[in-house]
């Protein structure tokens, strides 16, 4: 950092009015400083960093996806040479105080938010940063070709002469393209860079490059896919996302933001695709339907392991096509399912020793995958230890035992069972088949036999076909007032309600 340089300023509210009006209240390049981006929530933050390596961050607190107290957190421990200044209301006070807990330089009261109690934190967060200038000493107020560029692409709006960018871009026309770079590089090497200027030498192109990001500059774009799609050949785990052309420069922003950003988060997607384009997307995106998480739990009950898995691993597969998913809540999708799997399996007294103590492992494994496919064999793993624990518990006697009666009871539940017909099929007293049904399967006889009834009548009242008089003996019941009281307390509906509430 050459001495005269601006701090760089990130505001982060989702509230656009305030970040105008932070952005009204001083002349940033006058006082020493510089807007370089904005942001609605902490997560657009975060993936905002890198590219505009801001020095100062002003956050508010309050805000959807990812507040400022998780985000000071997290930048914090990426980036403790960022320093943060937070905004809060009267009654934000244990959240300001546990963000001074993680570093920041202070806060702001926005009831109280005016230009010099703005400009005089700045300065402050500005002597923490030894590198900078300080924030006194006026600086020249002329920005360079490269804070115009930085300041455009990440969506600030400002005046500058077009002639000036003309030494840095001589050509009409614009495209960014995005470095998937391999884990642990920050900035594209050297001689990738020395292979995009000699290899394409000829064909009247120029390129700016910032981080992963290269703006190219040229007349015609057609031999840029070929070479590029060629370079991610011959160069492992390189992918790339190229943006639609444009010709007015001052638009960089708004197609970054919405455009290359967003196919960089679809390539999680289809990491087959070595560069990603617009036109690469399937239209219109693929849906899924919400997991049934009841039905889920209901079979693993029952001890159907292998529908309860099959169902969850089709899932998974339609929706790992579905790439307008935000990349985290799918990944969230993995991590809350292998939980709950542990839980079902541990009420249901299997040794989950080892999978508790691997579970770690899969989150961390989750966090990190570079792509849909990666989560999938990850899940596909764990359902196969999962599988080896239910197996391994499966074949002691008490479990064969419960199997049998379980598969009794799933079989013949459209007759009149009793308690005591069943325990002498089994050759058990009743007593003891009420206490054993309960200590191993965790829910007792007439509970079990009761939810799989009215499993079964809900499908009969879906398919719309019989009479409900009719589907209450279907399912075993010969009191049809009995099967409507019971009906009641499992689904919190008549038959009737539930069937008019499926209809509408």
């Amino acid at each position: 950092m050459t001495a005269g340089e601006r701090g760089r300023v990130l505001i982060v509210d989702d509230e656009i009015l305030i970040r105008q009006g932070i952005k009204h209240y001083l002349n940033w390049e006058q006082e020493g400083f510089e807007v370089v981006g904005e942001a609605s929530h902490g997560l657009e933050a975060l993936e905002m960093i890198e590219f505009v390596r801001p020095h100062i961050i002003i956050t508010d607190i309050a805000m959807p996806i990812m507040d400022g107290e998780e985000l000071t957190r997290i930048v914090k421990e990426r980036y403790p040479s960022i320093e943060v200044i937070v905004l809060s209301s009267y009654g934000d006070f244990d959240y300001v105080r546990s963000t001074f807990q993680s570093g920041v330089v202070d806060y702001i009261l926005k009831p109280k938010l005016d230009a010099e109690g703005l400009l005089n934190v700045l300065k402050k967060a500005a002597s923490r940063i030894p590198s900078l200038t300080s924030a006194d000493k006026p600086v020249d107020a002329s920005p360079s070709s490269e804070q115009i560029i930085t300041k455009l692409i990440s969506g600030y709006q400002t005046e500058y002469d077009s002639t000036q960018l003309s030494a840095v871009f001589p050509n009409q026309r614009f495209c960014l393209l995005a470095v998937n770079l391999k884990t642990g590089q920050a900035e594209l090497p050297n001689d990738f860079k020395k292979k995009m200027t000699t290899d394409l030498t000829g064909q009247n192109y120029s390129f700016y490059y910032e981080k992963n990001i290269i703006i190219v500059n040229g007349d015609d774009f057609s031999g840029l896919i070929p070479f590029v799609k060629n370079l991610a050949e011959s160069e492992t785990n390189l992918s790339f996302a190229l943006s639609e052309e444009f010709e007015d420069f001052s638009r960089i922003g708004a197609v970054y933001k919405e455009e290359l950003l967003v196919l960089v988060n679809y390539q999680f997607y289809f990491p087959k695709q070595l560069v990603l384009t617009k036109k690469d997307l399937p239209m219109p995106s693929p849906k899924v339907e919400n997991f049934n998480l009841d039905w889920f739990t209901s079979e693993f009950k029952r001890k159907h392991f292998e529908s309860a898995f099959d169902y969850l691993q089709e899932h998974v597969n339609v929706f790992s096509t579905c790439y307008t998913t935000d990349v985290y809540e799918y990944k969230a999708f993995f991590g809350n399912i292998i939980f709950n799997i542990l839980i079902l399996l541990s009420n249901m007294e299997y040794d989950v020793k080892e999978l508790e103590q691997a579970k770690y492992t899969y989150f961390k494994a989750f966090e990190d995958a570079g792509s849909a496919v990666e989560a999938v064999e990850q899940l596909d793993e764990f359902i196969a230890e999962a599988k080896k624990t239910i197996n391994s518990t499966a074949f002691q006697p008490e479990n064969v035992h419960i199997k049998k009666i379980l598969d009794y009871l799933n079989d013949h539940y459209t007759e009149p069972l009793t308690l005591t017909g069943v325990a002498q099929y089994f050759h058990f007293n009743p007593s003891y088949l009420s206490s054993y049904f309960s200590t191993h399967h965790g829910e007792g006889f007439i509970e079990y036999l009761n939810r799989i009834r009215i499993e079964e009548a809900t499908k009969l009242l879906i398919q719309g076909t019989a009479r409900i008089s009719e589907i209450s003996g279907m399912v075993g019941y010969s009191d049809h007032s009995y099967f409507c009281k019971v009906f009641k307390k499992i689904k919190g509906l008549s038959p009737s309600q539930f069937r008019r509430k499926q209809l509408m």
